[in-house]
């Protein structure tokens, strides 16, 4: 089984339960949640004219190949009303692929490690929580670590 991390985010409409609605698609299409991480409310990364968004990071177990949790993950993401209109816009819910194991995955369309992880607060505090000892498989550094030499200043809080 691989360990499989997993950032949700949503900033339309019931976050909270966009989350939870997320997870339980998640449980059903992919594999049982196995830890979850506090939600935090993020500031709006990228697009900062955007409604703050709340964020959790959970962890499941699975042997389903990387590219085939992608796909569920996309088809959970359109039946609770994603839309993708524009970058970094606005969203009911947003699911992205932290880490898959130990696995490097470069593929059109497909980056694990998510190349952008280490850079966002709004990532590193949830996931750091649930991992903090956790080695990032290119940087060779603790997710603690990582987080703790962030430059991002994002405001970021455990609700």
């Amino acid at each position: 089984m691989n360990d499989v991390y997993l950032l949700l985010g949503s900033n339309l409409g019931n976050r909270q339960l966009f989350l939870q609605k997320a997870i339980q698609n998640i449980e059903n299409e992919i594999a049982p949640l196995v830890k979850a991480s506090s939600v935090y409310e993020t500031q709006s990364w990228g697009k900062t004219d955007a409604p703050d968004y709340l964020n959790q990071v959970i962890l499941v177990h699975t042997n389903i190949p990387p590219q085939t949790v992608l796909e569920k993950i996309l088809d959970i993401e359109i039946s609770l009303g994603r839309r993708r209109e524009e970058k970094w816009g606005s969203r009911t819910i947003d699911i992205d692929i932290l880490f898959y194991g130990d696995a490097v995955v470069n593929e059109p369309g497909l980056q694990i490690p998510h190349p952008e992880l280490h850079k966002r607060r709004f990532t590193l505090e949830p996931l750091s929580e649930i991992a903090p000892h956790f080695v990032h498989t290119k940087y060779k550094k603790s997710l603690l670590e990582l987080k703790n030499e962030l430059q991002d200043s994002l405001i970021v809080k455990k609700l």
